[in-house]
């Protein structure tokens, strides 16, 4: 169970760094560009993260899961069940909100982007943000289930 629960910890930190530097630092460097470079960024990030994100997310919602249910309900266990319902509305964020958008975004035409691109764009960050901070949570509520258990 502690290997278990140290994998599940090293992936949800690597989910909660890799949505931290793209809300955070990404896309607020995107800002800057012009309409062309904007919708040219966008799909360059969602053709090479559509294959990064869920190489990290769905090993680490399996470990996440894992190590709560297996993981008993003593010390620890109300941070890992904390812990586990945010990766659930991280995973609803992901499906329901930004990848529709992102499937859409991906087949623009970047010299002529519909009439609401900028709209569209506002939405998808409004969700991102919501989405990135459920992923940061749940490493934070799995961490402080370690930390209830081994102090």
């Amino acid at each position: 169970m502690r290997y278990l629960e140290l994998v599940s910890l090293f992936l949800l930190g690597l989910l909660a760094g890799e949505e931290f530097v793209v809300r955070y630092g990404v896309h607020g460097a995107m800002a800057v560009l012009d309409e062309r470079g904007q919708v040219l960024a966008r799909q360059g990030l969602i053709t090479r993260l559509k294959v990064l994100v869920p190489s990290i997310m769905v090993p680490a919602v399996l470990t996440g899961a894992a190590v709560t249910i297996l993981g008993g309900t003593g010390a620890g266990f109300g941070f890992r069940l904390a812990g586990a319902a945010v990766l659930l509305a991280f995973v609803l964020f992901t499906f329901l909100g930004t990848v529709p958008i992102n499937q859409r975004i991906g087949d623009w035409d970047a010299d002529a982007p519909p009439a609401d691109w900028r709209a569209e764009f506002r939405r998808w960050e409004r969700i991102d943000v919501f989405r990135s901070s459920a992923a940061i949570l749940a490493f934070a509520l799995f961490l402080l289930a370690v930390g209830v258990r081994v102090a």
